[in-house]
C-alpha cells in the first residue's frame, strides 16, 4: 500500500514585509509629530524673545523717566508720541529737563525701532494704560501714571507691552 504523501505546505511569504511596512509608517508619523512639536516650540521661543525685548525696553524707558525726576514732575514725559529733533547736550552745554525728556524719548524710540519687528513706542500720561495700538496709542492725558507702551508685530499679529511709572 502506498501512502499518499501530503503536499508540503509552503510557509507564508510576505508577512515580514507587511510588518516592516507598518513599522515604517508608524515611525514616519512619529517623526512628523516630533517635527511639529519642534516647530511649535520654536514659535513659542520666538514670541517669548520679542516679549522679553519689549519688557527690557519698557523698563529702560522707565529708568530714563526716573533719572529725570524734575522733568517727570514738570510733565515733560506726559505726551511723548512722535520723536522730535534733539539738541546736542554736552558737558559744556547741559540739557534742560525738557531737552533731556525729548532726547531720552528719541534715543529710546530709535532703539525700539531697531530691536523689535515693526516696533514703536510712546510715553504718555494715561489713566487706562493697558489699551491702544501702534497707530492709535490711546493716551488720554489724564491720571497720575506715566504709561510706557511698546508695540510690535510678529507674523502679522500686533502685540503690546505696557509699563506704568509713577514718578
Amino acid at each position: 500500500m502506498r501512502l499518499k504523501s501530503k503536499p508540503m505546505s509552503r510557509p507564508l511569504q510576505g508577512f515580514a514585509l507587511i510588518e516592516v511596512l507598518v513599522s515604517v509608517v508608524i515611525l514616519a508619523l512619529a517623526a512628523l509629530g516630533y517635527a511639529a512639536l519642534q516647530l511649535r516650540g520654536l514659535s513659542a521661543n520666538s514670541s517669548a524673545m520679542w516679549r522679553s525685548k519689549a519688557t527690557v525696553l519698557a523698563y529702560e524707558a522707565a529708568d530714563r523717566v526716573r533719572a529725570n525726576i524734575p522733568g517727570a514732575t514738570a510733565g515733560q514725559y506726559n505726551n511723548l508720541i512722535n520723536p522730535a529733533v534733539t539738541s546736542a547736550c554736552t558737558l559744556a552745554n547741559v540739557c534742560s529737563t525738557t531737552q533731556m525728556a525729548t532726547r531720552d524719548f528719541s534715543q529710546w524710540r530709535a532703539t525700539v525701532l531697531s530691536a523689535l519687528p515693526s516696533g514703536s513706542g510712546v510715553i504718555c500720561l494715561d489713566s487706562t494704560a493697558d489699551d491702544g495700538t501702534a497707530t492709535s496709542p490711546a493716551c488720554d492725558g489724564s491720571g497720575t501714571q506715566v504709561a510706557i507702551k511698546v508695540f510690535w508685530s510678529e507674523r502679522g499679529v500686533a502685540s503690546r507691552f505696557v509699563n506704568v511709572v509713577r514718578p
